[in-house]
């Protein structure tokens, strides 16, 4: 359970088996079914960016401590086109594909923390963190 979990994601079927494991793993790590849940909803959103801005990518899962709490962590990795505007894609509305604009505005009400980097032309990084309480 120590080790990280990688997810490659190039298809919507990777979406399902990353929510997957991320679901298995936060319930190892004793997380309730609501968390869980969250959890889930969060790397659906960020590998369904994945697919619809770089086309493949991956997730990656690992467990976190922050004395005296655990937590998941789930980083989004890609090389796609990047996020030009971090804080405007941050925005509830704001979207550059045609959506609602609420994937990664949503992510950051889901998870404890959120963090983006990214450069255009050079892919984008976003790290989330859920924490037990």
């Amino acid at each position: 359970m120590d080790g990280e979990i990688r997810v490659p994601i190039d298809s919507d079927a990777d979406i399902v088996i990353a929510r997957q494991q991320g679901r298995a793993l936060a319930e190892r790590l004793g997380f309730s079914a609501t968390d869980q849940t969250i959890i889930a909803t969060a790397i659906s959103e960020v590998a369904r960016n994945i697919i619809k801005f770089a086309k493949r990518g991956e997730i990656v899962l690992n467990k976190v401590m922050k004395n005296p709490e655990h937590g998941i962590a789930v980083t989004a990795r890609d090389q796609g086109p990047g996020i030009a505007d971090i804080q405007l894609a941050l925005q509830d509305g704001y979207s550059t594909g045609n959506g609602l604009g609420m994937g990664l505005p949503g992510c950051k009400r889901l998870m404890d923390e959120l963090e983006i980097k990214s450069s255009k032309g050079n892919g984008t990084i976003v790290t989330m963190k859920k924490w037990t309480m």
